[in-house]
């Protein structure tokens, strides 16, 4: 019987040993496993090794810039003018949120952003007489918002200026017409007025303006408007200041009709008138014009839009008495066209003076002419056609400059110098 071999015991139970080893460690967890308990070495033992694992950042948001507002126009402020812009301006941020309203009526404006979100400009002008609050929120970088008021009002009533214009729009009228422009308000910052109303003619021509008095200015042409062209008038009055805290409240563009040209050459020494229209002589009539006492008028006058197909002229308003020789109390004409405010019309003869047109002048300034003249002038001509008065007894005795439109005896150089 072989002798056993005692060498062998001792690796039998090394192995035995570690499968133990293994199984214990199984276990307690297993390779691999995922579980609470899980080993790991001490702490102290990974200082300064690969394996040991960098604490994580913290997550806290860095701060943002405060946001920085203004708003226009600032909180409180009255008599704003309705023409100026209303604005919201953000630094460090953008806006989130701009209402504008009318607080009485909580009716709003549209705006719109610019500048990537950070300015706000309402797109509508302001009204007169109205109170309004602006209400803007903005956000920070990190969405953070914060909100700002301004409460406002525009000018009152009592500060809003009007103003109208003769010709009216669409009016059809001659090459002599002036423009004429009235305001409700007096006008002491006539530059900025001027500079508010731009007229263009068809040939661009040099063009002024003469102030009669602080609410009544005119504005003409070097030399006449040109025949059958219009005439563009850009009135951009809105806003702007006509002085004294007085705002003009409105904007508009009018168009003017230039018909033909019409001129009567009226002769006060050969008794007769002459009518070229477009430069060619068209028509001639005997007349009778205003006597050694009463003269008519030398130089320019235009024609005015009062026609009357039938009127009463009354020596009182001239200055008459009963008794004085010139008198005629009330008399009754046909075809009166007015020439000027202080009476002067073209108008069909007085039947006393009829055998004498040609020969005398029997009127009180006005141009006489028989019916088949003086129709003829009512029915053609037309505001702002042109009559030139020559052979009176004084040259320089021309209407004044108001008394109807009496402008045109004004040279222009002296005329753009107001």
């Amino acid at each position: 019987m072989p002798e056993l071999d005692s060498t062998k015991k001792p690796r039998r139970g090394w192995k035995i040993a570690v499968i133990s080893v293994v199984a214990a460690v199984i276990a307690v967890g297993g390779v691999g496993a995922a579980t609470a308990t899980t080993w790991k070495p001490a702490a102290d033992a990974l200082v300064g090794s690969s394996l040991a694992t960098p604490t994580a950042a913290p997550t806290t948001e860095a701060p943002a810039l405060p946001v920085s507002m203004t708003l226009a126009p600032k909180t409180g402020a009255t008599l704003v003018n309705p023409a100026d812009q209303v604005v919201a301006e953000v630094k460090n941020g953008t806006i989130f949120n701009a209402v504008l309203k009318e607080t009485a009526t909580g009716e709003s404006t549209d705006g719109e952003l610019f500048v990537s979100g950070s300015k706000w400009i309402a797109s509508k002008p302001l009204k007169f007489n109205t109170d309004y609050t602006l209400d803007v929120t903005a956000v920070d970088d990190n969405g953070k918002q914060s909100n700002q008021v301004s409460t406002f009002t525009t000018v009152s009533e009592a500060n809003e200026a009007d103003m109208w214009m003769y010709p009216a729009n669409d009016s059809t009228v001659g090459v002599a017409q002036p423009l004429e422009f009235h305001f409700s308000e007096p006008v002491t910052n006539k530059t900025a007025v001027e500079k508010a109303i731009k007229i263009s003619s068809a040939t661009g021509q040099k063009g002024a303006f003469h102030w009669y008095s602080d609410t009544m200015v005119r504005y003409r042409a070097a030399e006449h408007w040109p025949a059958n062209t219009k005439l563009k008038v850009d009135i951009n009055l809105f806003g702007v200041d006509y002085g004294n805290g007085q705002i003009g409240n409105f904007n508009k563009t009018n168009t003017i009709n230039i018909g033909d040209k019409v001129v009567m050459e009226a002769d006060a020494t050969a008794h007769i008138v002459h009518i070229y229209v477009n430069d060619k002589l068209t028509k001639t009539f005997l007349a009778s014009m205003g006597d050694e006492r009463f003269p008519s008028a030398a130089g320019y006058l235009v024609l005015t839009a009062d026609k009357q197909r039938f009127a009463t002229f009354d020596a009182s308003t001239i200055g008459l008495k009963p008794g004085d020789p010139a008198y005629y109390g009330k008399l009754d004409v046909e075809y009166a066209t007015r020439l000027a405010n202080s009476g002067i019309f073209i108008h069909l003869a007085a039947p006393v003076a009829i055998p004498y047109l040609g020969k005398v002048n029997l009127s009180h300034g006005c141009i006489g002419l028989d019916r088949e003249g003086a129709s003829w002038v009512f029915n053609n001509m037309k505001p702002g056609d042109l009559v030139h008065t020559v052979g009176t007894p004084d040259p320089t005795n021309t209407i004044a400059p108001t008394d109807g439109f009496g402008d045109w005896n004004i040279p222009f150089a002296e005329y753009a110098h107001r």
